[in-house]
């Protein structure tokens, strides 16, 4: 998005209403970056509120409805380019939300992986450390830590002997 604001596109950045974690308008990342956005109750409120976009950003896609991959085509029909972001399994590594739907009719999918806290390998997991079952629960480092598979699956068992 950074580079299409750099290129003079007319942008808009949509994020769930619900995250509200770093700020309440604007996506924020880990280390602090942040680009202002429109947080949005419903996917659908996003083709209402696109505009003149030339370049249209959806952050946390995740949490976002199952009509989501949907707006994504209309958008795209219009030529609008569309890129999203977003976790593609939950806590228990299942896929979550419309994420697989989304990316399978994705030009291109781009998997971005965090560092295991465990071992340094790649994480694709997101360990829940916090005592909570419920499927969508917003969190942080207290909340959450990145952990490759072996890690994510085996690392309690081996570490409780």
């Amino acid at each position: 998005m950074k580079r299409a604001q750099f290129a003079r596109l007319p942008i808009e950045i949509f994020k769930p209403a619900i995250d509200i974690r770093y700020d309440d308008t604007e996506v924020v990342s880990h280390d602090s970056n942040s680009i202002p956005s429109t947080p949005v109750e419903h996917s659908s409120s996003i083709l209402l509120l696109a505009g003149d976009a030339k370049v249209i950003g959806i952050d946390e896609a995740q949490f976002f409805d199952d009509n989501l991959p949907e707006v994504c085509i209309q958008l795209a029909n219009k030529g609008i380019r569309v890129i999203v972001a977003g976790l593609d399994m939950d806590y228990q590594g299942r896929p979550f939300g419309p994420m697989p739907h989304l990316m399978a009719i994705a030009e291109d999918v781009t998997k971005v992986h965090a560092i295991c806290v465990k071992c340094g390998a790649p994480a694709n997991y997101s360990y829940r450390i916090a005592k909570d079952d419920k499927v969508v629960l917003l969190g942080e480092k207290e909340s959450y830590e990145p952990r490759c598979r072996h890690c994510y699956y085996l690392w309690d068992e081996e570490n409780e002997k």
